[in-house]
C-alpha cells in the first residue's frame, strides 16, 4: 500500500510534457493520456505477456491487495484522521492510473475500470524521474506527450515516438514506489534504500539486473533479435523459483556419533545469498520467514529442534509462539468488539527462529497495516550477503532408533501470517510455506 506523502510541487520537464509526482500529481493526467496494454500487445507480444503474468500488472487486482485496500485501509483512512491519505496515496503505487486520473478511490477490481491495469506498460514508459532527493511514495514524474522512454539508443517505431532516458535503468526509479515512509515518519517500506547500503548497490547491479534479467529477444514482433533485451518477468518473491535458493543453510555438529539420552549441539549458518536487499523486505509487516529444524531417526520418528536463545533485546518477538497475540488494531479498524487480537505467529511451529522486524502500532502491538506503524520491534532480518548463526542444543530422546539420525534445517516463506489469512478469508495460497533453502546432516544414533 502506498501512503500519501506530504504535498509535492508537480514539476515540468518539457514545455509540452504533462508531469506528476506524487500526492502533488493526483488528478493532473487523465486515463486516456496513457495507451491501454492491449495496444502494446499489438508489437510487443513476449514483454505484454511477460507482464500479465507478474504483480506488476495485477497491483491493484490480487487478491491480498485488494482485501486489503477495501476491506482495511479504506475503511481505516475514513476513521481516524492520522491515516486518512492512505485513501488517496496507496493508489499512487498500487492503481496510478487511476490516482493521476483523479479516481479516488477506484472501483473495486470486479467493475472493470482502467484502475484493473495496476502498474501499466505506458505508466513505466512515461516516467521521466523523481521530485526530491529521495525516491519514495510514488514521487515519479510522467511525461506523456513526448514518446516512450526507453533505455537503448538507435530505437525507432512506426507508433511512437522513442525518448532515451538511462533513469529507466536505475535502482531510483524502483525505489519511487519501493520506498514507503508512512503517516508517523516511517520507512514501512525500504527495499530501494535497503539495496543503496548494501553490498550490491556497491557492485553496480540495479534492480533490473535480478528482476528484468535480459535474454536474446526481439522488443516487437518483426523485429530483429537483440542480445540483451531486458524481460519483462519481475519475478520476486510470488514466484517459487525465484525464491529457491535465495537463502542458504549450512549445518554443523562436532559429533559424527551420537548417544541417545546425551546432549549435543548443532550450529546452522543461514545466509542471505541472492537477494540485494533485506530477506523479508517490502511488506515485512505480513511476511513471515523462518527457520525450522528436524531430526528423523531410522525408525522414521521426527523430533523438532527449537532454536537456542542468544538473549538480544527483544528476541521473543523472533521465536515462534503459539501463546503469542498481535494485530489488536484489525478489531478497531473493522469495528470488532472485544477484539483480542490474533496469533502472532500462526502455524509456524512453537520455538522456530523468525527473520522478522515487527510493525507495532501506536500502543505497541504488532501490526498487518503498515500505514498504522508508529514504531518497529527488533530488526531480526537476514541482510544481503551475511551469515546469520543458530544454535541448537538438542538431548537426543531415550527412545531414539539406533543407525543413521538426518537432521534437516529448512528456511520457509510466507507470503501472509496464516491467522491474518484464516481472519481476512484470503486465497490460501498466501499462507503456503514455499521453501527458501534447505540442508541436512547426517549423524549417527549408538
Amino acid at each position: 500500500m502506498r501512503v500519501a506523502s506530504l504535498s509535492i510541487s508537480i514539476l515540468i520537464f518539457m514545455t509540452s510534457a504533462t508531469s506528476a509526482a506524487g500526492i502533488g500529481g493526483m488528478g493532473s493526467v487523465p486515463y486516456d493520456s496513457f495507451e491501454e496494454p492491449d495496444v502494446c500487445a499489438d508489437c510487443h507480444v513476449r514483454f505484454t505477456t511477460q507482464h500479465e503474468a507478474a504483480l506488476m500488472h495485477q497491483s491493484y487486482t490480487h487478491h491480498w491487495d485488494e482485501i486489503e485496500y477495501f476491506e482495511l485501509a479504506l475503511p481505516h483512512s475514513e476513521k481516524l484522521d492520522k491515516v486518512a491519505g492512505i485513501k488517496a496515496g496507496c493508489n499512487g503505487c498500487h492503481a496510478p492510473l487511476a490516482f493521476l486520473d483523479g479516481d479516488i478511490p477506484p472501483k473495486p477490481p470486479a467493475e472493470g475500470t482502467r484502475a484493473n491495469e495496476g502498474v501499466s506498460c505506458h505508466l513505466c514508459h512515461s516516467i521521466v524521474g523523481h521530485d526530491g532527493d529521495v525516491p519514495f511514495n510514488g514521487n515519479f514524474l510522467v511525461d506523456t506527450d513526448s514518446g516512450m522512454q526507453g533505455t537503448r539508443p538507435g530505437r525507432e517505431s512506426a507508433y511512437h515516438e522513442i525518448v532515451v532516458n538511462e533513469y529507466l535503468g536505475t535502482a531510483d526509479f524502483c525505489g519511487t514506489c519501493h520506498n514507503e515512509q508512512d503517516p508517523y515518519g516511517m520507512w514501512v517500506k525500504a527495499t530501494h534504500l535497503e539495496w543503496q547500503d548494501g553490498p550490491w548497490a556497491a557492485r553496480g547491479v540495479q534492480c533490473q539486473d535480478c528482476h528484468m534479467p535480459r535474454a536474446e529477444t526481439a522488443a516487437a514482433d518483426g523485429e530483429e533479435i537483440l542480445p540483451d533485451a531486458r524481460q519483462h518477468l519481475f519475478h520476486g518473491a510470488h514466484d517459487a523459483s525465484k525464491l529457491a535458493g535465495a537463502v542458504e543453510v549450512l549445518l554443523y555438529c562436532d559429533d559424527e556419533t551420537v548417544a541417545a539420552g546425551n546432549e549435543i549441539v548443532i550450529d546452522a549458518m543461514v545466509v542471505n545469498a541472492k537477494a540485494g536487499h533485506m530477506i523479508p523486505s517490502g511488506s515485512v509487516e505480513e511476511r513471515v520467514v523462518f527457520l525450522h529444524v528436524e531430526a528423523t531417526d531410522s525408525a522414521g520418528n521426527t523430533f523438532h529442534l527449537p532454536v537456542d536463545r542468544k538473549g538480544f533485546e527483544g528476541e521473543d518477538w523472533t521465536i515462534a509462539s503459539s501463546n503469542a497475540t498481535a494485530y489488536q488494531d484489525l478489531g478497531d479498524i473493522q469495528g470488532i468488539d472485544g477484539w483480542k487480537g490474533l496469533p502472532r505467529d500462526g502455524d509456524v511451529p512453537d520455538g522456530d527462529r523468525i527473520f522478522r522486524m515487527p510493525y507495532l502500532d501506536p500502543n505497541g502491538n504488532m501490526t498487518v497495516a503498515q500505514w498504522h506503524t508508529a514504531s518497529f520491534g527488533v530488526d531480526y532480518r537476514l541482510p544481503p550477503l551475511k551469515a546469520i548463526p543458530e544454535t541448537f542444543t538438542w538431548t537426543v530422546p531415550d527412545d531414539a532408533a539406533p543407525g543413521p539420525l538426518t537432521v534437516e534445517a529448512k528456511v520457509y516463506y510466507q507470503r501472509v501470517v496464516a491467522s491474518v489469512v484464516e481472519h481476512m478469508e484470503i486465497p490460501d495460497e498466501a499462507r503456503t510455506h514455499e521453501e527458501m533453502g534447505v540442508a541436512t546432516l547426517g549423524l549417527n544414533v549408538q
